[in-house]
Parts: structure tokens; sequence; C-alpha cells
């Protein structure tokens, strides 16, 4: 096991032992302990009481957050010729339809959210394994594959994001950044929790939310109590 850096050592003597923070406690402690020296991004952690073996018991959905990931996302839009002004008016960043599939199917993928036309899922349908491994496949689900393009890309930019639990149940997602103000990320964190609650499994039996974690990307992780979440 690694030893702990000076950075390290400082951050942990900040956070109480065994302490439960209130959500507002922690949205400034997260702040407080960070010691990266760029603009790290803050990450929350749910472990949910579900099995997500179970069809009935898997957690998937989309929330927009009130203040935006703080992060700039790459957009690509694969639409008909009469879609293209208004996906590229809302802010696409790309926008086209052979020609970016082709530029895939080459290996290129750098892009963060790719939104695309019910019409066109036939065509995506052969890059599943290129753009599966990597969560870019599009999915009505997330919002991704819509008749109206230009409202999808408008959602995204402004903070539209999706997730889904993993195989250990824990949901994970970025909700912004350090230099967010405390009253920003406590807002973001409620946002994405109540939303989690919203989907809450009718078979999920026990508790649901096992705890909760905020964390910037070097710092260690704050444990938020669940029930100040709506405090």
């Amino acid at each position: 096991m690694s030893k702990l850096t000076k950075n390290q050592k400082i951050a942990l003597a900040k956070i109480e032992a065994g302490k439960n923070y209130t959500l507002p406690e922690a949205a400034e402690k997260v702040k407080e302990v960070n010691y990266a020296k760029f603009n790290a991004s803050v990450d929350i952690d749910v472990r949910l009481g579900v099995d997500p073996r179970k069809a009935n018991q898997m957690v998937r959905g989309v929330v927009t957050l009130p203040h935006g990931t703080g992060k700039t996302v790459r957009v690509l839009v694969l639409c008909n010729p009469d879609a293209e002004e208004a996906a590229k008016a809302a802010g696409a960043d790309y926008v086209g339809l052979d020609e970016y599939i082709n530029k895939i199917k080459g290996g290129w993928t750098d892009v963060d959210v790719i939104i695309t036309q019910p019409a066109i899922m036939g065509k995506i349908g052969a890059l599943g394994r290129i753009l599966g491994p990597r969560g870019l496949m599009p999915n009505p689900k997330s919002g991704t594959v819509t008749m109206d393009v230009a409202k999808a890309v408008e959602d995204v930019k402004r903070g539209k994001i999706d997730f889904k639990v993993d195989k250990n149940g824990i949901v994970h997602s970025s909700i912004g950044k350090v230099s967010f103000t405390a009253e920003q990320l406590r807002d973001n964190a409620r946002e994405f929790v109540n939303t989690l609650i919203k989907l809450k499994p009718a078979t999920a039996k026990g508790t649901y939310l096992k705890s909760i974690y905020l964390s910037t990307t070097m710092s260690p992780g704050v444990k938020i109590d669940p029930k100040s979440v709506d405090a």
C-alpha cells in the first residue's frame, strides 16, 4: 500500500473521522480539503440498496443539474440535413451524418455525447462495438435519440447528464467543479440525490440510500448524512 503524501495527510486531518456531515457542511468541506492546483471536478458517489443483477432493480436515469457540470461538453449530432441548422444553432460542436459515421468506424470518438434521430438509429447500430464501451451509444432513455435534436443539445449543454448504477450498486457522477460555490455544489448534489430517490425500484427493500460521498479529483471523500439532503 502506498504511503500518503503530505497533502493527503493534511486533507484527511480536516475530515472528522466517523462523522456524517450534512449536505451543506459537506459542500463546504469538499472545497476545503481539495489540494489540486487545477479546477478539479467534484464527484458524488451514492451506494444504493439495490441488486443491479436483477432487471427490476436497475436504476438508470437523467438529471439536469441546476448549475451545470462546469465541463465543456462536446456534442455530435447525427441527423438528416433538414435538422442540421437547428442543431448547429443549439450549440452542437459537430453536425452531419455519413462523414461522421465513417470517422467513427475509423476510430474517431473525440466527443462526450452523441445525439441522433430515431430514423438514423439503423445506420448507427453497426457502431455499437465502438460507441458502447465508451458510453457514447445514443439511447432513447437518456434523451439522446429524439426527434427534437436541438432541444437535446440545449439540455446537454445546460448540464443534463445520464447515470446508471454499476454492478456494485453505486451511482457515480460529476456534479460540478471546485470553483463552484458551496451553495451551487449543494444544489447540484440535492437535485442528483432527489432524482435517485424518485427512481427507487418498487422491489428494492430495506435502506435505499446506503451512503453518499462527495469528493474532488484528488481529495478524500466526505461522507454525507442522507437525511440531510432535503434539509
